[in-house]
């Protein structure tokens, strides 16, 4: 019941309000529309990190050489050989043999060392982890919340002689206009890690002298006999042989250059996304005087192709003589069109919709405020002649129903 009340108070003070909201000094046989300064809106170009950036590794592995070296494997040395005594027969009666000595060779012993060498150094090696990620999105205002000043029917219950006592304005408000925008994160960028590979020895063994060689004396006791003696003419000795040292070539690897690795960075990437921003804020404003003829349905003679919503170039430059004029007095304008009754009633309906969405959007594109145009299609409901489905009818009969109309309305 409260809001009942209510609704019957609204459109009182409504009616009431637009009432007393008329023309000053308006002149008689003369028509006056209500304007509305329109909401000015520009785009405003907003730019979004879709993909973050980021950078790659790629890991170059360690190089190694081969070279060869010689080494000792056994010291030079010496060893000793006797030169036996000189003996010579004499014939004399005396001592058969005189007391001498011989010497006996000690040959020279050896022994083993076993020596250790790098056969490989150490080194390293790296791995990697790759960069990680996670989605994200975001989302913008394309088109912010605004409103709309809209006008009510006539009270069924209306009293007054004069409809738009009977009626009221309302604000409508229009919700604002969202895009969701998908993104990518960089949630962990790309590392190395070093791994050490050890190097590894290897031994070989070489001979070394422990006692050089020497000489001992063995006595041996004079013979007494008379006999030929045999005298020694020269005493045994010894001489020197030199043994040379021996050597090997032995290879290892080393390590040349090492592990190393090179980064690269991706740069991110963006997408630049248009939304509308409100400059000015439009209202309503006074009446405007117009020609009564524009008040009532004018025809816009466009030429129709059949079956077509596409405007010619003729079509064109009959709305920028006709029509653009009377939009740019900032007044409203209510488009309608029609088709005559060849086709099916669904095709012929969808059809007129595109032809008066045409002219709107063709007069949008040249600088007309949306808010100022209203499109109608009516399809084949409303013929002028007789034409109607079964009826025979000329081709000029026919471009009499396919028209396109307008009329200069409130706002």
């Amino acid at each position: 019941m409260k809001k009942l009340l209510f609704s019957i108070t609204l459109l009182v003070f409504g009616a009431s309000a637009y009432s007393q909201d008329l023309p000053t000094n308006p002149e008689p046989g003369k028509c006056y529309v209500r304007c509305k300064t329109p909401d000015v809106w520009k785009n405003q170009d907003v730019t979004i990190e879709t993909q973050a950036a980021y950078k790659t590794i790629s890991t170059i592995p360690a190089t190694y050489k081969t070279i060869t070296e010689r080494v000792l494997v056994k010291e030079a040395s010496q060893k000793l050989v006797v030169v036996p005594a000189v003996y010579e027969t004499r014939d004399v009666v005396v001592v058969v043999k005189e007391a001498s000595y011989r010497l006996e060779a000690i040959p020279g012993t050896f022994g083993s060392e076993t020596l250790t060498y790098t056969a490989k150094e150490d080194g390293s090696k790296l791995s990697v982890s790759p960069a990680t990620f996670r989605s994200d999105s975001e989302t913008i205002e394309i088109k912010p919340a605004s409103a709309t000043w809209q006008m009510s029917d006539v009270a069924p219950d209306c009293q007054s002689s004069d409809p738009n006592d009977c009626r009221y304005w309302c604000y409508k408000p229009i919700p604002a206009e969202y895009v969701t925008i998908s993104k990518t994160l960089l949630d962990r960028d790309a590392s190395t890690s070093r791994t050490s590979v050890p190097g590894f020895t290897k031994t070989y063994k070489k001979t070394v002298v422990a006692n050089k060689p020497s000489t001992r004396r063995v006595e041996i006791p004079e013979v007494t006999k008379v006999v030929k003696k045999t005298v020694m003419v020269t005493p045994p000795t010894t001489r020197i042989v030199e043994i040379p040292a021996e050597y090997a070539t032995i290879s290892k690897v080393i390590l040349d250059k090492d592990a190393s690795f090179v980064e690269k960075n991706v740069p991110a990437q963006y997408k630049t996304v248009t939304k509308e921003v409100l400059v000015q804020k439009g209202g309503l404003t006074t009446w405007k005087e117009v020609d009564c003829k524009l008040t009532e349905a004018s025809i816009l003679p466009i030429n129709w192709n059949l079956g077509s919503a596409t405007l010619t170039a003729e079509a064109k430059r009959i709305i920028d003589t006709r029509l653009l004029p009377v939009l740019k007095t900032g007044v409203a304008v209510a488009l309608e069109s029609h088709t005559d009754s060849r086709g099916s009633k669904e095709s012929n309906q969808d059809l007129s919709e595109r032809r008066a969405m045409a002219v709107s959007n063709y007069l949008i594109s040249k600088g007309i405020n949306a808010s100022q145009l209203t499109a109608n299609g009516f399809g084949e409901n409303r013929l002028t002649n007789r034409c109607s489905d079964g009826v025979s009818c000329t081709e000029r009969e026919h471009r009499a129903n396919r028209r396109t109309t307008f009329r200069v309305v409130n706002q």
